[in-house]
C-alpha cells in the first residue's frame, strides 16, 4: 500500500506503528483520512459518546481503541514534521483527562445504582470524589509513554443513601480501584495508561482515597518539601473543586520568599543523582545531567521561593513558568531561552524514543540501528551529528543549573574569623580585640562586647538548630565584610541588629547563605545610613531586593510598574487583607530601591523627590480603584471620584517619610452617591494608615479639606468651588498654590484644576494681602520660635521662602498667570524674576538656599541626626532668605 510521506516516515520510525497498522486495519484507514488534523478533545469525547451504561468492559474496550487511535495519528503527526512539541504535550495529556473523567463518570453510575448517593455527615450534601493529576499531566505535558501520578480526594465522610449504604471512604475506594482497573488493566487491546498512585499522602501504606480533614491535617502535620513541589503540578482532571485550592495554595506556595526551597530541592536533586548513579542512567535523558528534570527543577525551585508572592508563577507549566521567569526578570532572557530550546529538544527525543515500540524510556539506544532511526526521527543525517548537538544542549541546561542552584560560594565553615565568634560565647578578651582592631575596627573593645551580648543572648541561645547552624555560617562573613567600610563599628552594629531580627525566620538566613555576594551590598547599605538599616530591620522581605543589581538599581518603569502592580492585586481577588500586604510590599520594594540608588548618588534630590512622589501617585491611584471594588452596591465600575494632593505630595517634593496631604473629590449626581463616596473615603483612609502584618503605608492628613477636620470628608466638586470662592481662609488659599490632582477621574481633576487657577489668579488688595500673609507667619514662630538648627522655621528658613513664593503667586497671578503653575518654589522664583517682580540676583540666592534646605533635610533623615550643624554655609543662606523676604514685603 502506497502511504503519505508523513505516514511512511513515521511506519520506518516506529516498530508500535507497525504493529498497530497489521493488528487494526480501522487505525490505518483513520490515519489515512486524518493524519493532517489534530486529535482534539471534542473528537476524543466523540468516540467514547456511545458506551453501554453499567458494561465496565466496553468501557475498557473504547477507552484502549481511543489511545491506539491517538497515539497512531500523534506518532504520524510528530515523526512526519505535521506538528509541534506543544501538540503533542496537550494532545496526551487531554487523552489523559478524557479517559480518566469517562471511567469516573461511567464508574460512579454504577456504583450509584447500587448503593446511592454519598451524603457529608457535617453539611448533609452530596459527595464526590475528586481526581487530581499530578506531575506532567497536571501541567498539561505529559509525554506519550507515561504513568500518570493520581491522587483521589473527597470531602467528607459520611455513609450513602442508598438500600444497601456504605461509608463515603468504602464507596470513593471501590470507586477508586475499579477506575484504575479500567484505566492502567492490560486486556487484549492492551492498556491506556499506567497508574501511579505513590504520590498519595502516605504513599503506598496510605489509603488510596482520602477526605478532605485527614489530606489537611497530613498536610499541615507530615507534608514534606517534595510534597510541595509535587503539588506545584496539581490538577483536578475530574470533579469539582469543592475548596480543594484553598487547602492545597497555602501549602506550595507561602506568603513569604521562601528561600528554603533551594537546600529542600538540593536535597531531592541527591536523591535521584544517587539512583541514576546506582542504575548507570548517564545517558538517561530525564534524569541525567542537563537533562529534562533539570530544567523542571530550575523552573520549580523558583515557584516554590516567590510563587506566594508572584501569582504569575502559580503554573503548572514548566514551559509557563520559565516564561514568566523572564518576565519578572528573574532569570535572563537567553537563559529562558536556552533552557525553552532544550526542553523542546528533550521532550522531542524522549517522544522519539517511545514512539520505537511504546514503552517508558528516556534512555539512549546502543543499537546502531536504533541511534541512526532516533537522528533521522530529529532531522539529523547521522548519530554523531545528533549526540553533539544533544550534548550541547544538556551541557547549556547543567551550566545552567548549576547557576541556580551552585552551593553558598563561602566555604563558612573554614572561615578564618569563624573562631572569633566561636569564642564569643565568654567575656570579651584580648585576643578579640587584637584581631578586630587588626581587621580595622575602631572601637575593638565595644564591638567585641556587641559580639558577646549577642552570642549570649536567650534569643540566640534558644533558635532552633538549622537556624543557628545558618547564624553561624553567616557572622565571620559579615565581621569581614563590614571591615572593609570606613565605619565599621557602627557598620557591624547595625547589621548584628538584623541579624537578631531574622535569626527565628529561616528563610531570611538562608537567602544570605545562599546568595553571599548580598552581604557586601547589606553592608555597603548599612554603612550608608541607619535609616535605611532600621527600615530594613523593619521590613526584612526587602532584603531579597539585594539579590539582583540590575533590578535593584534599575529606573523605576512607572507605566510597567503600574500594570504589575495592578495584576499582583487582582491576583488577590476579594481577599482585602491580601490586597493591603500587596500595596505595603509594592511601596516599601519600591521605596527601598529608591534609596539604594539614592546613596548610590544616582539622582540629584529634586529628581528623587519626583520620582517618590509617582510612587505615592501609583499606590493612591491603585489604592483608589481597588478600595472602589470593595464597595457593595456600588453604582458604577468606575468612581466619579478623585484624589488632590497638597503640601509635599502637592508639590512633588516627598521624601521617605512624608505624611500624604489628600483630600477628596467626587461629581457624581447618583442619590447614593454621597453615602458611597464617604465610604470609599473612609476606605481608603484605612487602606493607607491601617498597620498589617506587611506594615503600613503612608500616614495621611486630611485637614486641608474644606472646613478642616469638621469638614465632610468628602466634597462635590461644586462645593469645593463655592469653598474656595467664599468661605476659605488665607493660608487654604496658600496651600492651594501647591496641590494638584493625583488620581481618580481625570475629568473632576481637570475641573480642579480651573477652580486652583480661578482662584489663584483673582485680583487681590496687594497690601491686605501683605499684612495677612506677614501676620499669619506671626502667628507660626509664636508656636515654632525660629531657631538656626531647625532650617523649616528658622529665620530665612524653608517656611520663610515657602510663604514668599505663596505670597508672590497670590499677589500677582492676575497679571502673570504662569505663576499658577504648580511647578516648585525653584522654578516659581525664576518665573517672578523674569516678570521683574523680585531681584534676579535675590532670587538665584533664594533657589540656591532652597536647594540646600531640603540637602540638608534629606541627609538629616538618612542618617537619623537630631538637627543639623549650623555653618557658615547655612548662614549665609539664611541671610539671602532673609534680603529677599525684606524685598518682598518691604519689611
Amino acid at each position: 500500500m502506497s502511504y503519505a510521506p508523513a505516514v511512511s516516515r513515521a511506519l520506518g520510525h516506529s516498530h508500535y506503528l507497525r504493529r498497530l497498522f497489521d493488528s487494526a486495519p480501522d487505525v490505518a484507514q483513520d490515519i489515512l483520512r486524518h493524519h493532517d488534523q489534530p486529535f482534539t478533545q471534542e473528537a476524543m469525547l466523540a468516540r467514547l459518546q456511545d458506551i453501554p451504561a453499567h458494561d465496565e468492559d466496553a468501557l475498557k474496550r473504547s477507552l484502549r481503541k481511543l489511545r491506539q487511535a491517538v497515539m497512531a495519528r500523534l506518532i504520524v503527526r510528530d515523526v512526519g514534521g505535521l506538528t509541534d512539541t506543544d501538540e503533542v504535550l496537550t494532545t496526551i495529556s487531554l487523552l489523559a483527562d478524557v479517559a480518566v473523567d469517562t471511567a469516573h463518570r461511567h464508574i460512579e453510575a454504577t456504583l450509584l445504582a447500587q448503593y446511592g448517593q454519598p451524603i457529608g455527615s457535617d453539611s448533609n450534601t452530596p459527595q464526590s470524589m475528586i481526581v487530581v493529576g499530578m506531575g506532567k499531566l497536571g501541567g498539561y505535558e505529559l509525554n506519550v509513554s507515561s504513568d500518570i501520578d493520581l491522587i483521589f480526594l473527597y470531602p467528607e465522610n459520611g455513609e450513602t443513601n442508598g438500600s444497601r449504604s456504605l461509608s463515603n471512604q468504602e464507596f470513593f475506594t471501590r470507586l477508586g480501584k475499579r477506575l484504575i482497573a479500567a484505566i492502567a488493566e492490560p486486556t487484549g487491546d492492551g492498556f491506556v495508561f499506567r497508574v501511579d498512585m505513590r504520590l498519595r499522602p502516605y504513599g503506598d501504606s496510605g489509603p488510596l482515597v482520602m477526605n478532605f480533614n485527614a489530606f489537611e491535617n497530613y498536610l499541615l502535620s507530615q507534608g514534606r518539601e517534595w510534597e510541595r513541589y509535587a503539588w506545584i503540578k496539581g490538577r483536578i482532571i475530574s470533579g469539582e473543586d469543592q475548596g480543594l485550592s484553598d487547602i492545597v495554595r497555602p501549602f506550595v506556595y507561602r506568603k513569604y520568599l521562601d528561600y528554603n526551597a533551594y537546600g529542600a530541592m538540593r536535597d531531592l536533586y541527591a536523591q535521584i543523582q544517587r539512583e541514576v548513579a546506582r542504575r548507570d542512567m548517564a545517558d538517561n535523558i530525564k534524569l541525567g545531567p542537563g537533562g529534562i528534570r533539570e530544567v523542571e527543577f530550575i523552573a520549580q525551585v523558583f515557584q516554590l521561593i516567590r510563587g506566594g508572592r508572584e501569582p504569575r508563577l502559580q503554573t503548572r507549566s514548566t514551559r509557563t513558568a520559565l516564561q514568566e521567569l523572564a518576565n519578572l526578570k528573574l532569570l535572563e532572557t537567553d537563559t529562558v531561552d536556552e533552557l525553552q530550546q532544550a526542553y523542546r529538544f528533550l521532550r522531542d527525543l524522549e517522544h522519539r524514543l517511545q514512539y520505537l515500540d511504546d514503552q517508558q524510556t528516556q534512555t539512549l539506544p546502543t543499537q546502531a540501528e536504533m541511534q541512526t532511526r532516533i537522528a533521522e526521527s530529529m532531522d539529523y543525517p547521522g548519530w554523531d551529528g545528533f549526540i553533539a548537538s544533544l550534548n550541547r544542549l544538556r551541557n547549556q541546561v547543567h551550566r545552567h543549573f548549576e547557576q541556580v542552584f551552585v552551593l553558598p560560594s563561602d566555604d563558612h565553615s573554614s572561615h578564618p574569623l569563624t573562631s572569633l565568634w566561636q569564642d564569643a560565647g565568654g567575656e570579651p578578651s584580648d585576643e578579640q580585640e587584637n584581631r578586630l582592631a587588626i581587621l580595622g575596627y575602631h572601637h575593638a573593645r565595644e564591638t567585641a562586647r556587641h559580639l558577646t551580648t549577642l552570642a549570649n543572648s536567650q534569643r540566640y541561645r534558644q533558635l532552633p538548630d538549622t537556624n543557628r547552624k545558618r547564624f553561624d555560617s553567616l557572622i565571620p562573613s559579615l565581621i569581614e565584610v563590614a571591615a572593609g567600610f570606613a565605619n565599621p563599628d557602627e557598620t557591624l552594629v547595625r547589621i548584628l541588629s538584623l541579624m537578631e531580627t531574622i535569626s527565628r525566620r529561616g528563610p531570611y538566613l538562608a537567602l544570605l547563605n545562599e546568595y553571599p555576594q548580598t552581604l557586601r551590598r547589606l553592608a555597603t547599605l548599612y554603612s550608608a545610613s541607619p535609616w535605611v538599616s532600621n527600615y530594613l530591620n523593619r521590613h526584612p522581605i526587602l532584603l531579597d531586593e539585594l539579590l539582583d543589581a540590575r533590578v535593584l538599581y534599575a529606573e523605576p518603569n512607572w507605566e510597567q510598574l503600574t500594570t504589575e502592580l495592578d495584576e499582583k492585586l487582582t491576583a488577590c481577588g476579594k481577599d482585602v487583607e491580601a490586597k493591603m500586604d500587596t500595596l505595603r510590599h509594592f511601596q516599601h520594594a519600591q521605596q527601598f530601591r529608591l534609596v539604594a540608588q539614592d546613596l548610590a548618588g544616582m539622582w540629584p534630590l529634586e529628581a528623587l523627590s519626583d520620582q517618590i512622589s509617582l510612587l505615592a501617585d501609583t499606590v493612591l491611584a491603585a489604592t483608589l480603584k481597588h478600595a472602589w471594588l470593595d464597595i457593595s452596591k456600588r453604582h458604577i465600575e468606575v468612581p466619579k471620584f478623585t484624589i488632590v494632593g497638597y503640601g509635599k505630595l502637592g508639590g512633588k517634593e516627598l521624601g521617605y517619610v512624608s505624611d500624604l496631604d489628600i483630600i477628596f473629590l467626587y461629581d457624581d449626581h447618583h442619590p447614593d452617591a454621597a453615602d458611597l463616596y464617604a465610604r470609599l473615603a473612609r476606605k481608603l483612609s484605612t487602606w493607607l494608615t491601617a498597620t498589617t502584618p506587611a506594615g503600613v503605608l503612608y500616614d495621611i492628613d486630611l485637614r486641608l479639606r474644606p472646613d478642616g477636620a469638621s469638614g465632610l470628608l468628602v466634597s462635590t466638586v461644586e462645593a469645593f468651588r463655592n469653598y474656595q470662592q467664599k468661605k476659605a481662609w488665607l493660608w487654604e488659599h496658600q496651600a492651594l498654590t501647591r496641590a494638584r490632582f493625583v488620581a481618580g477621574d481625570v475629568h473632576i481633576g481637570d475641573q480642579f484644576e480651573k477652580i486652583r487657577f480661578e482662584v489663584l489668579a483673582a485680583p487681590r488688595n496687594r497690601e491686605v494681602l501683605r499684612q495677612e500673609v506677614l501676620g499669619m507667619r506671626e502667628k507660626m514662630r509664636d508656636s515654632h520660635p525660629a531657631v538656626d538648627h531647625d532650617i523649616k522655621h528658622a529665620h530665612g528658613g524653608i517656611i520663610d521662602l515657602e510663604f514668599l513664593v505663596q505670597y508672590l503667586v497670590l499677589a500677582h497671578s492676575h497679571y502673570f498667570p504662569e505663576l499658577t503653575g504648580n511647578i516648585g518654589n525653584i522654578a516659581l522664583l525664576g518665573l517672578a524674576a523674569n516678570a521683574d517682580l523680585i531681584d534676579r540676583e535675590l532670587a538665584e540666592a533664594g533657589q540656591a538656599a532652597y536647594r540646600h534646605y531640603r540637602r540638608l533635610q534629606h541627609s538629616k533623615r538618612l542618617n537619623e541626626a537630631p538637627k543639623v550643624e549650623v555653618d557658615q554655609v547655612l548662614r549665609q543662606h539664611y541671610a539671602a532668605v532673609q534680603k529677599l523676604w525684606a524685598e518682598v514685603f518691604a519689611v
